[in-house]
């Protein structure tokens, strides 16, 4: 790699960016996330709790969060969507990937409220969402505090709801619809 002015050679994992490098990015480019919402399904395969997170977002207010995060240069999307869980909920999480990975909906965030109802102050991110089973032990890993089960009808209610932040109240409420839980 040659140093530019930009972006001066920093050595980072394969596929990370340095800060910097994902500063100036974020200014010129939307990025590409995943968006999960972990549930617990019964034996027929219908929805009975979703997992949500418990995050300090970076006002210092706690929030409900699902697992999102970016997919990394030449990382196919079903390995972002095992990583960001197993990074969120734990390497016991045992994610049930489908075998053919298709999004519920695709969320565009924007740093400017209002443009859709996703919201990224950052930068302007496009993230494929999906519904995914864990079917194993979960622990709240990384900068998540806390993982709480809740009813799908929990987990729609405006107590809930009021918690979540950017747009993923909206998301989670599309994903429960998806699966038929919306109530």
């Amino acid at each position: 790699m040659t140093e530019t002015a930009d972006f001066p050679e920093q050595p980072t994992p394969d596929g990370w960016l340095s800060e910097r490098e994902l500063a100036a990015i974020r200014g010129r480019l939307p990025l590409v996330y995943v968006d999960a919402v972990p549930v617990r399904v019964d034996d027929s395969g219908d929805v009975v709790a979703v997992g949500l997170l418990l995050r300090v977002n970076g006002a210092g207010e706690m929030t409900r969060a699902l697992v999102s995060g970016r997919v990394l240069y030449h990382e196919r999307v079903r390995d972002a969507l095992v990583r960001h869980l197993e990074k969120d909920l734990g390497p016991m999480a045992l994610p049930q990937i489908p075998a053919a990975p298709q999004p519920f909906t695709v969320a565009e965030y924007f740093p400017t409220p209002g443009v859709t109802p996703y919201h990224d102050p950052r930068q302007h991110a496009v993230a494929l969402a999906y519904v995914v089973p864990v079917a194993g032990d979960c622990e709240p890993q990384q900068d998540a505090l806390d993982l709480a089960w809740f009813t799908p009808e929990e987990a729609c209610s405006e107590q809930v709801q009021v918690e979540m932040t950017g747009g993923q109240g909206y998301l989670l409420r599309q994903a429960m619809a998806h699966v038929g839980r919306l109530p």
